[in-house]
């Protein structure tokens, strides 16, 4: 495996994507059903409940995906909370956001402390945060 860094930090799931890319025909598919299926009353109810639980299934698809990710990003906080308090003796400052939290978790310990205090000050988004990371610390538990 190559060292990670910004340019290839990046996890996409293939098959994930390819099974939201399903998920969404599915729905477009179920859309089109129910319209030719308006002026026929026996095949309207069945046309309905596809559409409804294709529906339901790309919404339990997303947040599938999103709970997960939501609950990887306070572990994050948390853990980078820590790093800058065992550093400093201080927690890190509010006005940081969630994500630039996660994207400060790159820096090595020589520069988290001063990239943390500048994204603060300037609001840096994530991705100049990661932008700015000079010695790289690769994540490689980031699902």
């Amino acid at each position: 495996m190559s060292t990670q860094n910004y340019a290839n930090h990046t996890r996409y799931v293939p098959v994930f994507l390819a099974l939201l890319g399903i998920l969404l025909l599915t729905v477009i598919g179920s859309i089109v059903n129910l319209y030719h299926s308006i002026g026929d009353h026996q095949r309207l109810y069945g046309a309905a409940l596809i559409l409804v639980l294709s529906v339901c299934v790309l919404v339990l698809a997303v947040h599938a995906r999103t709970f997960p990710l939501k609950a990887q990003d306070r572990a994050i906080r948390a853990e980078e909370n820590l790093r800058h308090f065992v550093m400093t003796g201080k927690l890190l400052d509010p006005r940081l956001s969630a994500l630039q939290i996660v994207a400060l978790r790159f820096a090595c310990d020589a520069e988290f402390v001063a990239l943390a205090a500048r994204a603060a000050k300037e609001s840096l988004a994530p991705q100049n945060i990661k932008q700015a990371v000079k010695t790289w610390r690769a994540d490689e538990y980031r699902v």
